[in-house]
């Protein structure tokens, strides 16, 4: 509906109450429902689960479509990265948010600062989505209240032309509103815990939710030693907990994302239950690392498989996990993401422990043999050193071709010393161009970076700290952060407006006409960045 016609049909409500809603604006109430264009989280799901199914069916058609996100730790940081993103590319198409439960457990638990190990409230999760779409929305109306204030100028000037160009932007506004893909970590305990947390997931406003296949109460990060996994059919139970939640709230085209950790994971908590030969409990129980013995040799506490006749006794370490058969992650991972798919999974994340285009290539190419549209959700760690990565592919790389790297030593290619060379500029490349390689090469179809504003938080306090407590003192503040936001056209330059106090003097205005008192006289300091 057009903002005129939403117009009408709100003087047409009020007109039917007999004269006892003649206070009530029609146009302001317009413009209020333009600017709240989401009333629930569940709306928000719906609307944007749909976006990541056309964005899904764009990169089948061509791999170019990739899609991309950050993570975000506060609504703040994730209203400022879309407001970011509107203004440089005038679009938010395929650039969505990422919420890390890293993030969550280091920077938003009761507990303090937490490693990244589920221990973190759970609650925590859904109430970091709901935050950030409340950020998102308030973005929505502040955009649109700088509209509604060009409009009314436009007709105070008589001016029709550039009335109707505003008009034509409200009519035609893009929402800040876009798909957060949320971790669930390994589901926070059993299958029913972890339905309830999706469904509190889900009423926030995610339409795609990210879990792995750890055990939940030995979860580690996916870049940590210790990892231990379970058997297909544990984590197939979580899988479909998530679905039916989703199919529960009406959001029938909601995301499952399965995350398999089995690259870095060594061990598993248990034996697969197995009912015959070949079926996947047994597939999960061929990779564990074994020693045949014969019955007389079995110990009272003895756990033994029986196969092909053979009695075989799994390597069981005094922590009663059980140990893998070194060698075999790739082909875990594998069968892990096969099986996903076939279970109801969407898209598949493989966390690995480096930035290798064919090392991923290798394993999705394994997949695609029997899921031919397989899609990768990949991270794009901060826990990889990528300038070293890159720069010892490179230096591998030009060693096969029979180049003389003679001038390079590969183990100190991180040093200062080799960044104005020709390798750190053909490594450099290769970052560059890493999410569209991967992309084409690799099956992915969205790249992430999952601690990204974690970093830069850290780097900008820095270096601030280091400038005003020195000797530049004010002048550290001002010159590298106020005058480059104001050279820069950064938003939030002015905070008052970016916390909402133009909206609260439209409202003033809606409420109490003439008598509102507002804020945004002409003695609001922030009137010296205009």
């Amino acid at each position: 509906m057009s903002y005129q016609d939403d117009i009408k049909n709100v003087q047409d409500l009020i007109s039917s109450f007999k004269g006892t809603w003649d206070g009530i604006d029609a146009e302001a109430v317009a413009r209020m429902r333009a600017q709240n264009r989401f009333h629930t989280g569940l709306d928000i799901a719906r609307y944007t689960a749909d976006i990541m199914r056309k964005d899904m069916a764009a990169y089948d058609a061509d791999p170019a479509n990739y899609t991309q996100s950050l993570g975000c730790w506060h609504g703040f940081i994730g209203q400022q990265k879309l407001i970011s993103i509107k203004k440089h590319f005038g679009t938010t198409k395929g650039r969505y948010l990422y919420l890390s439960g890293w993030m969550v457990a280091a920077l938003r638990s009761e507990f303090g600062p937490l490693p990244d190990q589920s221990m973190h409230e759970k609650t925590s999760v859904p109430a970091l989505i709901e935050e950030l779409y409340t950020f998102l929305k308030q973005a929505d109306a502040r955009e649109l209240g700088g509209y509604f204030r060009e409009l009314d100028a436009a007709r105070k000037a008589g001016n029709a032309a550039l009335e109707a160009e505003v008009q034509s932007k409200i009519d035609n506004f893009e929402t800040h509103v876009v798909p957060i893909i949320a971790d669930i970590d390994a589901g926070f305990g059993n299958a029913e815990a972890t339905y309830l947390l999706a469904k509190k997931m889900i009423e926030a406003g995610a339409c795609a939710l990210q879990i792995e296949n750890q055990v939940s109460d030995e979860k580690q990060c996916g870049h940590q030693d210790g990892k231990v996994t379970v058997p297909h059919e544990d984590f197939l139970a979580k899988v479909r907990a998530c679905r039916y939640a989703f199919l529960e709230l009406g959001v029938d085209n909601g995301i499952v994302v399965t995350r398999t950790d089995s690259l870095g994971a060594g061990l598993t908590k248990q034996i697969a239950y197995s009912k015959e030969p070949g079926d996947i409990g047994d597939q999960y129980n061929s990779f564990l690392d074994c020693e045949e013995v014969a019955a007389g040799d079995l110990k009272a506490n003895d756990v033994v498989i029986n196969r092909d006749g053979k009695l075989l006794r799994p390597k069981r370490l005094p922590s009663n996990l059980f140990q893998f058969r070194a060698g075999t992650g790739e082909d875990r991972c594998v069968l892990d993401c096969i099986t996903s798919l076939q279970n109801g999974a969407d898209l598949l994340w493989i966390e690995t422990e480096k930035p290798h285009v064919e090392q991923i290539a290798g394993m999705v190419d394994r997949i695609r043999e029997v899921i031919p549209n397989a899609k990768l959700v990949y991270n794009n760690s901060p826990s990889f050193n990528w300038t070293l990565n890159f720069r010892q592919q490179v230096f591998d790389a030009w060693e096969a071709e029979g180049k003389d790297v003679s001038a390079y030593d590969r183990g100190k290619l991180m040093s200062v010393d080799y960044d104005d060379t020709e390798l750190a500029a053909a490594a450099d490349e290769k970052i560059r161009t890493f999410q569209r390689d991967g992309s084409k090469r690799a099956g992915i179809f969205h790249h992430l970076i999952t601690l990204p504003t974690y970093h830069t938080a850290a780097l900008s306090t820095d270096n601030l700290a280091k400038r005003y407590f020195g000797e530049e003192a004010m002048l550290g503040y001002v010159k590298q952060v106020q005058r480059e936001e104001i050279r820069q056209g950064i938003a939030c330059v002015k905070h008052q407006n970016m916390a909402g106090s133009d909206i609260g003097d439209d409202h003033k205005e809606y409420f109490a006409g003439e008598a509102a008192l507002k804020a945004a006289g002409e003695d609001n300091t922030m009137n010296q960045f205009g």
